[in-house]
C-alpha cells in the first residue's frame, strides 16, 4: 500500500516579513533559500514543506521516502512546476500512465492537467515545486 503525502505547511514560509518600502524590494535574507533547510521527510508518509507563499505563487519541497507517493490531483486555474532534485520515481500525468523521472527532470502541470508521483527507487527522493496563481484549489480524480 502506498502512504500518501500529506498537506502540512512549515514556518518557513513567515519569510516575507522584512519588506522595505522605501526600495520596494525584500532583504536578501528573505528570499534565499538553502535546499537542506527545508527539507524534512516523515517517515509515515510524504511531505510537503511550504518555504515561501505570496499572493501570486508558492514553492514547496516535497520528500518522499522510497515507496512514498504525491497523490495525484490536478488544479483548475493554476500552473505546477515540479524539479526533481534527488532521487528516481515514477510521475502519473493522465490515468493509466506512468513516466520514469530523475535527478534534473522538470515537469510542468497547466490547469487540468493531472499530476502525482511515486518515489520508485532506493533512496530519497526530493521535488522542488512552483505554483501560482494563487489561491490554488486540489482536484482529486473521480
Amino acid at each position: 500500500m502506498r502512504a500518501v503525502a500529506q498537506l502540512l505547511p512549515l514556518t518557513a514560509r513567515q519569510k516575507r516579513k522584512k519588506w522595505n518600502k522605501e526600495t520596494n524590494m525584500n532583504p536578501i535574507s528573505e528570499r534565499l533559500f538553502k535546499l537542506t533547510d527545508v527539507t524534512s521527510f516523515c517517515e509515515k508518509e510524504g511531505k510537503k514543506n511550504i518555504f515561501y507563499e505570496t499572493e501570486k505563487t508558492a514553492g514547496a519541497v516535497w520528500c518522499l521516502r522510497p515507496g512514498q507517493s504525491i497523490f495525484t490531483h490536478s488544479h483548475t486555474t493554476s500552473d505546477d512546476l515540479w524539479i526533481v532534485v534527488r532521487g528516481t520515481g515514477t510521475f502519473y500525468p493522465r490515468p493509466n500512465e506512468e513516466v520514469e523521472i530523475t535527478s534534473g527532470d522538470m515537469i510542468i502541470s497547466y490547469p487540468g492537467d493531472q499530476h502525482g508521483m511515486t518515489n520508485t527507487g532506493d533512496e530519497d527522493f526530493v521535488v522542488i515545486g512552483v505554483a501560482g496563481p494563487q489561491p490554488m484549489d486540489l482536484i482529486l480524480p473521480e
